[in-house]
């Protein structure tokens, strides 16, 4: 009994993480309180921001290639949904990539209306 009900909660946990890019965008959207700016989003990403890494350093320039890790070199593989269908389709695995890449860029992490913009401009990225 025990293990079908931890099996359960194991596959509710995992639908709850599904979504897609679109719907992770306005999930961002809506706690940013306000419509998201692709141009905004591709400005952020190419920007320094004082910190030795930006965006750019890991994920290359296009996010329609993929990029190398500036510190372990280790592949990364293309940002943009249209390169890379699995990108952004799972928001636990989403909020800690930016969470994580967000401290490495910015020495904090980004708000919801600078995931909104990023993200946004990713979509629209063919």
């Amino acid at each position: 009994m025990r293990h079908i009900v931890f099996s359960m909660l194991l596959f509710t946990s995992l639908q709850a993480a599904a979504i897609t890019p679109a719907e992770l965008l306005s999930g961002y959207t809506a706690q940013a309180g306000q419509p998201a700016n692709a141009a905004r989003g591709e400005t952020f990403f190419k920007a320094s921001h004082g910190q030795e890494w930006q965006c750019t350093s890991c994920h290359g320039k296009s996010p329609m290639m993929g990029g190398r890790h500036a510190s372990t070199d280790k592949a990364i593989e293309p940002l943009a949904p249209a390169a890379n269908a699995k990108r952004f389709t799972d928001s636990a695995k989403a909020e800690k990539w930016f969470r994580r890449n967000c401290k490495d860029v910015l020495a904090r992490e980004c708000t919801a209306a600078e995931k909104a913009d990023v993200l946004a401009w990713l979509i629209s990225v063919r």
